[in-house]
């Protein structure tokens, strides 16, 4: 033989070799100490980190619905097929006439994780249907008559789509999220085809990465434009200057386009929606991986401007990640936020939407948030694969109770799956729609019979006047107003 030929016939079976031996560690790797409900809730129970090289892996395979066949609905509620026969269907927006708008999109063409680690989660990521080409399609469904089950299924556009994800719909304007870029387009509920050139792109995004879905949310006044972008990678294990613009909510101005970030230090934003007792923004955020089957868990919380959640450096306010080699910023410390949620260990959560007025779930689902755990590939036993329901107080924050199933079953005794939950969102019925990816559909959750819910009161119904101008501080009146009253003698309080 060749010598040239033989030693690239050896580096070749050693390079098989160490990556079976990787595989078959991280399907045989330590096993889940807690139930992963212990890790959900208000006060997650976190466990000392076993930090890894190569992840663990628990595979669950998509194998499909047969016909007849549905996930199992929780005590009161039904489940049925409101649309099939979707290429890996994620977003969903229902518009103001009741179409819903179906984004059906995978990866980027070529955006693999680097390294051996890399490899080996891009070789098991194909097994469970994540390594499909991106159909990069925009679906539209109608259900015309009412009855529950969409009739029409047409494309509403694929040209300039390139893993879209994010949809936002107001006065004539669609937003659209692809992976790169976000793209504004005229556009009339009830149409059937977007045809023509985007308005303009807003703006552009850092493309791919690990985690490449950009999800939109527009402000209640029309405003401002949502944008939230995942991280390139785990714990920015290739450096932070390939973080830049990610990890993070962005802050558009519809009417400018000029950017600010919103909310920085999370791993992995999805879901955004308001909180219709308080107004605030809620999120889901997907935390990092390899440091064992019972860390970190991904969580749900309020996004106040500005705050600061810790990826990388920490997580769940002060634990920090040793495996970081970037400093961190000492201030940062004081400020990084606590989540009000935790909704366990590698569940993926992903969409969310608020029950508000409406709704037709029945009695218990009135105030809470409803979120698609997309499960597991790294924890054993597995985790997510489930819909689940976080119930809200009257002040508008989450319940010290666990999360609460609604649509379970995805996840088959054997191991493998039938689907996996990815969004939700509302039909025009008050309905919950919920997409699965992998087996192509469109669940719909309802309570027969169930009267629409009523709106939520909000927390705050009074606003504080506007900040008056002062044009002239120098003035008696004004300095008066300033001093709101006080003596002469309180002088001596204040700094001289």
């Amino acid at each position: 033989m060749n010598p040239i030929v033989k030693k690239t016939a050896i580096a070749s079976a050693v390079i098989v070799l160490a990556a079976a031996g990787f595989v078959y560690w991280g399907l045989n790797s330590n096993t889940s100490e807690l139930p992963s409900d212990a890790t959900a809730g208000k006060n997650p129970q976190l466990v000392e980190p076993k930090a890894q090289w190569i992840p663990s892996i628990k595979l669950a395979k998509p194998v499909g619905w047969a016909a007849g066949e549905a996930p199992k609905a929780a005590q009161g509620l039904t489940v049925a097929r409101f649309a099939e026969g979707l290429d890996h269907p994620r977003t969903m927006l229902t518009l103001p006439n009741g179409d819903v708008l179906v984004s059906e999109t995978n990866a980027p063409a070529g955006n693999k994780p680097g390294g051996i680690t890399g490899f080996v989660m891009g070789l098991m990521f194909n097994r469970v249907g994540a390594g499909e080409a991106s159909p990069d399609r925009i679906v539209l469904l109608r259900d015309a008559d009412g009855d529950g089950k969409a009739e029409l299924k047409t494309t509403l556009r694929s040209e300039d789509m390139h893993s879209p994800s994010g949809l936002a719909y107001r006065d004539g304007k669609l937003y659209v999220a692809n992976h790169d870029k976000v793209l504004e387009f005229a556009f009339t509920p009830g149409q059937t085809k977007l045809e023509g050139r985007p308005l303009r792109t807003m703006i552009d995004l850092p493309p791919a990465g690990n985690h490449w879905m950009r999800n939109l949310l527009l402000s209640e006044d029309g405003k401002h434009l949502y944008v939230a972008v995942g991280s390139a990678s785990n714990v920015a294990e290739n450096g932070m200057e390939e973080e830049t613009g990610r990890a993070m909510i962005w802050e558009v101005d519809v009417q400018t386009a000029r950017r600010r970030q919103f909310a920085v230090g999370m791993r992995n934003p999805n879901g955004l929606g308001w909180n219709p007792s308080t107004g605030e923004m809620w999120a889901t955020v997907q935390e990092r991986d390899m440091l064992g089957p019972d860390l970190v868990p991904d969580y749900l919380t309020n996004v106040p401007v500005g705050a600061q959640y810790g990826w990388p450096w920490v997580y769940w306010k002060d634990t920090f990640d040793e495996r970081v080699q970037w400093p961190m910023q000492t201030y940062m410390i004081e400020y990084t936020r606590k989540p009000e949620y935790a909704l366990g260990a590698h569940v993926s959560a992903l969409g969310l939407t608020f029950a508000n007025g409406g709704n037709r779930m029945g009695k218990g689902y009135e105030n809470g948030v409803f979120i698609a755990r997309h499960g597991s590939w790294n924890r054993r036993p597995s985790a997510g694969y489930d819909v689940v329901f976080i119930p809200f107080d009257a002040n508008g924050n989450p319940k010290d109770v666990k999360p609460q199933p609604v649509l379970t079953g995805f996840l088959k005794d054997n191991g493998d799956t039938h689907g996996r939950p990815t969004w939700v969102t509302w039909d025009k019925g008050g309905a919950l729609l919920v997409s699965d990816d992998t087996a192509g559909i469109v669940w719909r959750v309802v309570s027969p019979g169930a009267q629409p819910s009523v709106a939520i009161k909000p927390v705050v119904t009074e606003h504080m006047k506007p900040r008056e101008d002062i044009k002239d501080p120098t003035s008696p009146e004004e300095a008066a107003k300033l001093m709101g009253g006080f003596r002469k003698e309180d002088d001596r309080l204040l700094p001289q």
